[in-house]
């Protein structure tokens, strides 16, 4: 059965490979983007909407679009986000204000949204683009782990809070992805910035293949969806075996260290 679906960040990454793989399950997909699609092909015949997730008034007429034209929502992909990072020290209190702005108050604001018309219905899956950083949390990343983790606990709760309602909630936890990511990492910690942008170019994943696996974990209707391999082996390595986990961020850290002093 086609579900009308709305995808924030639908219009490149992997916000574009999710809508692609939505539609190809035949379900209806609106885009809620600031920028118009990187391919059009691959998400033609999806619609969309101009959205700012910090903006209120967006979100009020994202709401008012989907009540006029559909009456209903299935589906609300909190996908839309930026790369961010640093060293404690270096990052600014705005640039922390930003992320947590983007990342985290954009998934609230959807969920605040839309919740009270799939509480309605007694029907909905709210899925929320969470990362790899909310599970395991690695060295100079503190502003996006913190945000991730908090995408993480806000979908666990909603799913208990929301499940009275039919509604299902899951948090996708994916690793590094080959997405253009990379190019909005604009923080002040510029080595911490090159080392992200290196570990997203060289990942062995695509977006189609994450989003493809996504969907596997939303039919199962999943609480955390951990979509490829080297993901799970982080998740598992760090509940099993916590020594060699802190031994491996350590060394991360220690790394990160010696490049900065190399360059000072």
């Amino acid at each position: 059965m086609s579900r009308r679906v709305l995808v924030t960040g639908g219009a490149s990454g992997l916000g574009a490979a999710f809508v692609a793989e939505l539609l190809k399950r035949g379900d209806e997909v609106v885009i809620a983007d600031l920028q118009p699609p990187v391919d059009p092909e691959l998400v033609a015949g999806a619609e969309q909407i101009e959205l700012d997730v910090t903006s209120d008034r967006d979100w009020a007429a994202a709401l008012a679009w989907v009540e006029e034209r559909w009456g209903r929502l299935d589906v609300l992909v909190n996908n839309a986000g930026i790369a961010a990072g640093g060293r404690i020290d270096v990052v600014g209190i705005d640039e922390w204000q930003r992320v947590i702005d983007i990342n985290l108050l954009g998934v609230v604001r959807g969920c605040r949204t839309f919740v009270p018309m799939m509480k309605a219905q007694r029907s909905g899956h709210i899925v929320n683009t969470a990362s790899l950083a909310g599970l395991v949390h690695p060295p100079a990343m503190g502003s996006y782990t913190a945000v991730k983790a908090g995408v993480v606990a806000l979908s666990e709760t909603l799913s208990y809070e929301l499940d009275p309602f039919g509604i299902v909630v899951s948090a996708v936890c994916p690793g590094f992805v080959r997405t253009p990511l990379a190019s909005s990492i604009s923080g002040s910690d510029t080595a911490a910035n090159k080392i992200a942008a290196r570990l997203i170019e060289k990942s062995p994943y695509t977006a189609a293949q994450i989003a493809t696996a996504v969907m596997a974990g939303m039919d199962k209707r999943q609480m955390v969806i951990v979509p490829d391999r080297t993901a799970r082996i982080a998740v598992l390595t760090k509940r099993t075996m916590r020594p060699l986990y802190d031994r491996q961020q350590r060394g991360f850290a220690a790394r990160i260290f010696a490049m900065t002093e190399e360059k000072a």
